[in-house]
Parts: C-alpha cells; sequence; structure tokens
C-alpha cells in the first residue's frame, strides 16, 4: 500500500503521524528509526487496537529529529495538539490528594490536591495519598492534638477552637513563637516519616482525658491510635533509606497494558496507582509517554525505580528526575513485586475493562455502520429545558470513542422567551458551530438532539446557514420518557436497533447524560436566583394578585403547601394550577 513512500523514510529518529482519509492525525508516535518503525506497521499482522488503527490510516508523515529525546518532545507537543483518538488519553481529573503544610503567615495544616506541580513553588507536600479519606483523618487527627489555625479567615476575637486549647489565639495576633517551632518540628518530623511523634501525643492525650475522667474522648483518641497503628503496619516495606520514590513496573497481554505505581515516602508505602488501557504503538514508546504525562500532573520524588525495558536516560533529561533500573537486592525484589501487582489486575480487571470496550468503543463503532458513516469519532447531543416557557436554558454533551468527553460539554442561556423548542434548539446549534467556526475547534461527526423531527429539522437549518455539513439525528422519548426511536436526519425514518443491542444501551446513556446536565444546569440557574421573583413569572399573575397571595400566604413554603382549592380563592384556577406546578418543580 505505501511501498514506494516507505522507502523514501530514513533511518533517523524523529515522531511519525497517522492520517485518515479526511487527513486528520489519528495516532503520533515517536521512534529511534523512523524507516523501521513505521515499516513495522505495514509490513506484518496486527490485532485488536492496532489493527483497528491501521485499517483507518490513508497515509501517514513524519518529522526528522536530532536525537530520540527530540522525537519524543516532539510527540508529546503533537499529541497535545492533535489529541489523536488513538493516543493514550490520559484523564487529567485523577489527581490525589496531597497533606500541605502552611507556616506563614499563620501555621496551618489542609488536604491539598493539585493537577499541576511544579518545583519552583516550594510547597510543603506530603503525599500523593489515593487514600483520601486516610489523608483528611491524618489531618484531622493533627488539627486536634495540635493548636494549628482551624479557620480560613482572621476573626475578631477568639474562637471555640482557643478556648478549648486546639488554637494559640492567632486572631490576636501576639503568638509565642517557641510553641509555633515545637509544634511545626513534631508534625513535620511525622509527616516525614518519625510515627513515634504522633504516637507519643495520642497516648499524652489519652493518659491526659482518662485522669480527668473524660473517659469518652480517651476512647475516641483510643480508636485513633488503632486507625494510625493500621495504616503504618499496611506502609511497611523492606527499604529503610527513608528516600521518597516511586516504582514503576507493567504487564502485557492480550492487546492490553497495565502500568503500576507505588508511591513510597520516606521509607513507607502510602499507595499505589494502576492503569489499564489497550495499544496501538510499542510497549516502551507508550510507556514514556505515560511516564511523561503522568509527571507533569503529580509531584516529583527523589528517585523513581523501572524496569530496564524503560529508556531512563531521556525520562530523567526530560523530567529532571533520577530514573534507576535495579539490577539485585531489594529494589529489584520490590519491582519484581510491582510487576505482579500489575500482572494481578490486569489478570482481574481484564473482564471488566473488555466488557466497558464493547459497550462504549464498539458500540460506537456499531453505530457507525448502522448510520452508514465513515467516521464516528465525535458526537454532539443537545437538550432543552424551560419550564412553562420560561428561562429557556440548553445543553450539550460530547463523546468520544464512546466515551463522554466532560471537558467539551458547555451550557447555554437562551434567549427565546416562549415555550418554543423549535427557536430553542434552532439558536443554540447556530451559536455552537459558529463559534466553532471562528475558533476553528474541533466539529463533530454526528449531532443527536433530544427530539424528533421539530428539532431536527431546528438544528438543520442552522448548520445550513453557516454553510456545515454534519449527519443530524434525534432521539425521541416514549410517554414514560425513556428513549425510545432514534431518528434519521435525512430521511426522517426510524432507525430500527434492537433494544437489547450495546447501541440501543449506549444511545439510552447518551441521552440521560445530556438530559441530566441539562436539567442541573436549569436546577443551579433557579437555585441561584435567577429568577428574580416566582410570581412574576407566571402569566395571571398581576401586581393586585401578587399583593393578595403575599398577604395571605406570607412565604414562599406556605404558598407550595397550600392546595389548588385555597389558591383558587385569589386567583382563577388555572392560574393557581400553573403556579402550584411551578413551585412543585422548582426542587426537582
Amino acid at each position: 500500500m505505501f511501498n514506494e513512500k516507505l522507502k523514501l523514510v530514513p533511518h533517523l529518529p524523529g515522531s511519525y503521524q497517522m492520517r485518515n482519509k479526511d487527513n486528520k492525525i489519528i495516532y503520533v508516535g515517536k521512534a529511534k528509526d523512523l524507516h523501521r518503525r513505521v515499516s513495522s506497521y505495514f509490513n506484518r499482522v496486527h490485532t485488536g487496537k492496532t489493527a483497528k488503527m491501521v485499517s483507518e490510516v490513508a497515509d501517514f508523515t513524519y518529522i526528522i529529529a536530532n536525537t530520540e529525546t527530540e522525537a519524543f518532545v516532539l510527540e508529546l507537543n503533537l499529541i497535545k495538539e492533535y489529541n489523536p483518538k488513538y493516543n493514550i488519553l490520559l484523564k487529567d481529573d485523577k489527581s490525589y490528594p496531597y497533606i500541605e503544610y502552611i507556616a506563614k503567615p499563620y501555621p496551618r495544616l489542609k488536604v491539598s490536591r493539585y493537577l499541576q506541580i511544579k518545583k519552583k513553588d516550594h510547597k510543603q507536600l506530603f503525599g500523593p495519598y489515593p487514600n483520601a479519606y486516610a489523608a483528611r483523618r491524618i489531618v484531622n487527627l493533627i488539627n486536634r492534638l495540635y493548636p494549628l489555625k482551624k479557620c480560613e479567615n482572621l476573626g475578631k476575637s477568639l474562637c471555640l477552637y482557643y478556648h478549648i486549647g486546639e488554637c494559640l489565639g492567632y486572631c490576636e495576633k501576639n503568638i509565642d513563637q517557641d510553641k509555633v517551632n515545637e509544634m511545626e518540628n513534631d508534625i513535620l518530623s511525622f509527616l516525614r516519616g518519625n510515627d513515634s511523634i504522633l504516637k507519643n501525643k495520642i497516648m499524652d492525650k489519652i493518659n491526659e482525658y482518662s485522669n480527668s475522667l473524660n473517659f469518652e474522648l480517651a476512647q475516641e483518641l483510643k480508636e485513633e491510635l488503632q486507625y494510625i497503628n493500621y495504616i503504618l503496619d499496611k506502609q511497611k516495606v523492606e527499604l529503610t533509606d527513608l528516600v521518597n520514590r516511586d516504582v514503576i513496573g507493567y504487564y502485557y497481554d492480550k492487546g492490553f497494558i497495565s502500568i503500576e505505581i507505588f508511591f513510597l515516602r520516606n521509607g513507607k508505602l502510602i499507595g499505589s496507582h494502576n492503569d489499564i488501557f489497550p495499544l496501538v504503538g510499542e510497549v516502551k514508546d507508550e510507556l514514556d509517554y505515560y511516564i511523561m504525562n503522568f509527571y507533569n500532573t503529580h509531584e516529583h520524588p527523589k528517585e523513581i525505580l523501572i524496569p530496564d525495558s524503560i529508556d531512563a536516560s531521556v525520562l530523567s533529561e526530560l523530567l529532571e528526575i533520577k530514573f534507576n533500573i535495579p539490577i539485585r537486592g531489594q529494589k529489584k525484589k520490590l519491582l519484581d513485586m510491582v510487576n505482579l501487582n500489575a500482572k494481578n489486575n490486569l489478570n482481574n480487571k481484564l473482564e471488566l475493562v473488555l466488557k466497558d470496550e464493547e459497550k462504549t468503543v464498539n458500540a460506537n463503532e456499531e453505530l457507525k455502520e448502522i448510520l452508514g458513516l465513515d467516521i464516528l469519532d465525535r458526537i454532539d447531543l443537545f437538550d432543552n429545558s424551560n419550564l412553562f416557557g420560561n428561562y429557556a436554558v440548553s445543553g450539550m454533551v460530547v463523546y468520544k470513542s464512546g466515551k463522554p468527553a466532560k471537558n467539551e460539554y458547555r451550557k447555554y442561556k437562551v434567549t427565546v422567551d416562549k415555550n418554543d423548542d423549535f427557536n430553542t434548539m434552532k439558536e443554540v446549534i447556530y451559536r455552537r458551530y459558529y463559534r466553532a467556526l471562528v475558533d476553528k475547534t474541533e466539529m463533530p461527526d454526528l449531532i443527536i438532539v433530544d427530539g424528533g423531527i421539530n428539532q431536527i429539522n431546528a438544528c438543520k437549518l442552522s448548520l445550513e446557514e453557516l454553510n456545515l455539513n454534519i449527519k443530524v439525528c434525534g432521539l425521541r422519548k416514549n410517554d414514560k420518557h425513556r428513549t425510545n426511536d432514534l431518528l434519521d436526519g435525512d430521511t426522517y425514518n426510524e432507525i430500527k436497533i434492537d433494544r437489547d443491542s450495546n447501541v440501543f444501551h449506549y444511545l439510552t446513556r447518551m441521552q440521560d447524560e445530556v438530559h441530566r446536565y441539562t436539567i442541573n444546569y436549569h436546577r443551579q440557574i433557579r437555585s441561584k436566583g435567577s429568577i428574580a421573583s416566582i410570581l412574576d413569572e407566571i402569566d395571571g399573575i398581576g401586581p393586585a394578585r401578587k399583593k393578595e397571595l403575599i398577604k395571605q400566604f406570607g412565604s414562599v413554603v406556605k404558598m407550595k403547601e397550600a392546595s389548588i382549592e385555597d389558591l383558587t380563592k385569589i386567583i382563577p384556577e388555572q392560574v393557581a394550577i400553573n403556579l402550584k406546578n411551578y413551585l412543585d418543580n422548582m426542587k426537582k
């Protein structure tokens, strides 16, 4: 297929880009030898995700680099720019909590999450803690044992924490600095690995409470001590050098890779992280990319132990972290244990991962075939919501390769001020894709509107005005408000789909998601007071009737509790029904 072009690819380092028939980049990779790596996709048989990617390749391009490190940086930048569908999509929202000590202006301890951690920040962070509950419980316990600053802002007078001995009275700014220094030394010593500090402090408090016959508080602290002992016992490992290090292992089988990371802080195992995903490129390249991205959003330990199949030199240069490949001894045993955990996780979770692929990625592929589309990487779904035609809003959710892309969701306040789904949909579609054209952002391969022919026509009119040719479908619900029919936007015919199929369940999940997102936005607007006056929004209630209703019931709560008969003593029956329905829907 590409024999002549492949002959021209040099035996040099660089980045290569696989493109589909629309010239869209679907995969980016790097190679020490471009000719050998690119040729490998077309001169051998592949399975799984790699086979699927190769089947979509209509062309390839490449960029030569001077070194493998330059090729890696180029790969990272291209993936970030084009977000190719077959590259690993790391979950940016997976941030682990850290315990953060803040010294100035007043000593505080809290649980923090950071999506971007940089060395120059000089934050005193301890972690990460994959067990967020453990992090919060430790912070609460330390705050209870030591008189740290508890509140966010300084008060005008001393609060309860001062009077019960859990604060030094920072509001008055007359603090014993020696006490602060002693307290800080204790806390930091514990967080750096000296367990006896906290254990002794708890025992002192238990004895103090027991001697004062406060047995309830003594029992609470005894339970806390048992929890601390349990946590510390789980963290025992055979390394005793107290170095902050991570250990990375992996296992590859049946087209999937499991990556395991152990977090060791001050010689203790505080938790682990595992990811399982299908592979397209070489194992080594995918590992490099994964590790690089992981440590762009997580704390850098002093040392990372890795298997010999990973290129330590390139990662060390780019991340400025010391990567070591243990050959023997306790570090090698620890690495073997991490690899074993990666293997066990893959064996235990692979069936679930495959089922998830079937329900998402495979269902998306089936929908593509049903609709006769060449490409179905992105679906935009729209839903409208209003209450008696007032405060119309619309929501858009996005699915990429079968899975929700929540960072792409959008909310719209609509200028239409009456119950008009047609013009609401028309306005939102125009605004959404006019902005996409201006900003040159990604367009969908399919638009699904929540509704029937009316909403489809509104969508198509806006697309025609923008000179866009995008496939449109409609999802109709039955009288029980459940997904019922998929309508083809070209023929207006119902597309027959088996109710028990993955595709039907996939459509149902998407419709439920866009409905949930839009309704929540509508509730949010109402709860924030966007409705200036409830009574002003009901047709038939003028100043005189409004005054009488307020005089009679006094509050919205009492109006809501009133019956239709009670309301009709002041306003006409239909107006009373509308008001009652409006009030009943406010908290839904």
